[in-house]
C-alpha cells in the first residue's frame, strides 16, 4: 500500500533539512551569546539587591571580576544539548505541519495559520523539552542555592541530571515550570509569525536574499516576541529554578509569583533582565535565523542537485 500523503509531508526530506537546519543554527547562535544569557540567568534568579541598577556590560565585567572568566559560559554544554533537541522538535513540527496545511488548502500562507501551527509544535515542544531545561537552569545556577531537594553537585551534565531529578523528584521536577511554558508557547509562535509574514513581504526570492536580510528579520521578529511575553519566562526560569522566595511556599504557582514580585517591586520586577534577554535572545534569533537559512538553501541545493 502506497504511504499516505500526510505521512510522506510529515517524514519527507525537507522537514529532516529544516530539523537539523534549526537545530545547528540555534547551537552555532547560542554559542556566540552565551555570557549574555548568563547574565539574563543572575538577573531573574538572583535578589535584586545584588545586582541593582546595572547594565548588562557592566554586570559582565563584575562576573569576571568575582567569580573568574569561566563563570560566563558555565552550563553551557547541557544548554547546548538542550538548545538542539528543542529547536530540533520545533523546526521539525513546524515545517511537518505547515507542509501539510499545504497540501490540504494549496500553497496559501497567512499569519493567522502560521501563529496556530507555531503554537502545536510549542506544544509539542514543551512536553518533549522541559525536563532537559529543568536540567540546564540548575547546573547553570550552581552555587546560587534553591530550595527544592535537589543537589545539583550530584551531576554535571544533562542525562546524570535527567536521571537524578528523575529519581528523587519525579516527574513533578522533571516537568517543573510546564505551565509558564505551555502559556510561553505564543513566543516562538509569535515569532516565526512575524518571520514569515517580514520574509513573505520582504524577500521576494529566497535563494538570492542577503544574509543581513535574513538576520534584520529574525531580530525584528524576536524582540516583538520576546517583549510581549517577558514576565511569563521570568517566572518560567524561576520555576524551573526552584522557588528561593522564603515568603513563598516551595510549589508556589504562577499567580503567587507573579503577585509577589508586584509587591516587592514593582512592575518594573516582572521586566527584570529584559535588557540582557533583549540582547541575548535578539542577537541569538537573528544569527540562528540567518544560519538556518543558509544551511537550509545550501542542504536543499545538495538534494535537489543529487535527484537530477
Amino acid at each position: 500500500m502506497a504511504q499516505s500523503k500526510p505521512l510522506n509531508d510529515v517524514f519527507s526530506y525537507l522537514s529532516w533539512v529544516h530539523a537539523v537546519s534549526g537545530a545547528m543554527g540555534s547551537v552555532i547562535a547560542m554559542s556566540t551569546f552565551y555570557p549574555l544569557d548568563t547574565v539574563r540567568s543572575r538577573l531573574q534568579l538572583e535578589e535584586p539587591e545584588k545586582r541593582k541598577a546595572l547594565s548588562t556590560w557592566a554586570i559582565l565585567k563584575q562576573l569576571v571580576s568575582e567569580e573568574g572568566f569561566g563563570t560566563l559560559y558555565r552550563g553551557m554544554v547541557p544548554v547546548l544539548e538542550s538548545l538542539c533537541i528543542s529547536n530540533f522538535v520545533y523546526f521539525y513540527t513546524f515545517h511537518s505541519l505547515k507542509a501539510i496545511r499545504g497540501t490540504a488548502r494549496g500553497a496559501n500562507q497567512s499569519a493567522a495559520g502560521d501563529l496556530l501551527l507555531g503554537s502545536i509544535a510549542g506544544v509539542v515542544n514543551v512536553f518533549a523539552t522541559t525536563p532537559c531545561w529543568v536540567v540546564n537552569t540548575r547546573l547553570k545556577m550552581k552555587g546560587l542555592g534553591h530550595r527544592v531537594k535537589d543537589n545539583t553537585n550530584c551531576y554535571d551534565n544533562l542525562l546524570e541530571g535527567l536521571i537524578h531529578i528523575g529519581r528523587t523528584e519525579g516527574a513533578k521536577g522533571l516537568w517543573a515550570g510546564t505551565m509558564p511554558s505551555l502559556l510561553l508557547v505564543i513566543n516562538p509562535a509569535i515569532q516565526f509569525m512575524v518571520y514569515e509574514a517580514l520574509k513573505r513581504r520582504l524577500v521576494t526570492n529566497t535563494r538570492s536574499a542577503s544574509a543581513v536580510s535574513f538576520f534584520a528579520i529574525g531580530a525584528i521578529a524576536k524582540a516583538i516576541a520576546t517583549v510581549m511575553t517577558y514576565p511569563l519566562q521570568l517566572i518560567q526560569t524561576k520555576l524551573r529554578h526552584g522557588n528561593t522566595d522564603k515568603n513563598l511556599p516551595v510549589d508556589s504557582n504562577i499567580v503567587q509569583m507573579l503577585l509577589s514580585i508586584l509587591k516587592k517591586q514593582g512592575a518594573s520586577g516582572l521586566f527584570r533582565g529584559l535588557e540582557a534577554k533583549l540582547l541575548q535572545t535578539v542577537l541569538t534569533a537573528a544569527l540562528m535565523f540567518m544560519t538556518y537559512e543558509k544551511i537550509a538553501r545550501f542542504v536543499t541545493r545538495i538534494l535537489v542537485s543529487g535527484k537530477k
